[in-house]
């Protein structure tokens, strides 16, 4: 299976402006620029879409972790923060800090944990991302 998108890119990496596009339409042009990453301008960024993506991927791994094990969610609500720092003269993706709410019935908080620190380890995004990964819950 293979995903794609695209990124066009026009002028400076300070004053230029781009626009992304992936192959399922969800992207259609959508902008980036220096300014939509470090100074919350309307658009997006790599970062949001790194955490976009973590927060999906780690959320579907969980629910057939869950799956597996017998359970069913009511609900499964990730938020990833993706963190962007300095690093020498340019920046790096240092941290994805997981955090999750969840309401699962008839499971403990031990067979819960269990599952969500094994979706965290093995969901293919948690697996790509060079940078530390960390994980916080609440179940309900």
């Amino acid at each position: 299976m293979n995903r794609k998108a695209r990124a066009v890119w026009q002028g400076t990496g300070k004053e230029g402006t781009g626009h992304l596009t992936s192959d399922s339409g969800v992207l259609s042009s959508t902008p980036y620029s220096f300014k939509t990453r470090f100074e919350n301008e309307k658009g997006t960024n790599p970062e949001e879409l790194i955490a976009a993506a973590h927060a999906g991927c780690f959320t579907m791994a969980l629910a057939f972790q869950l799956q597996g094990a017998g359970f069913t969610p009511t609900e499964l609500t990730t938020e990833a923060v993706v963190s962007l720092e300095q690093e020498g003269s340019g920046f790096a993706i240092k941290k994805s800090a997981l955090t999750l709410n969840a309401n699962v019935p008839g499971i403990d908080r031990a067979k819960f944990e269990e599952l969500a620190r094994a979706a965290e380890k093995n969901c293919p995004v948690s697996k790509v991302l060079n940078a530390e990964i960390t994980m916080d819950f609440t179940l309900a």
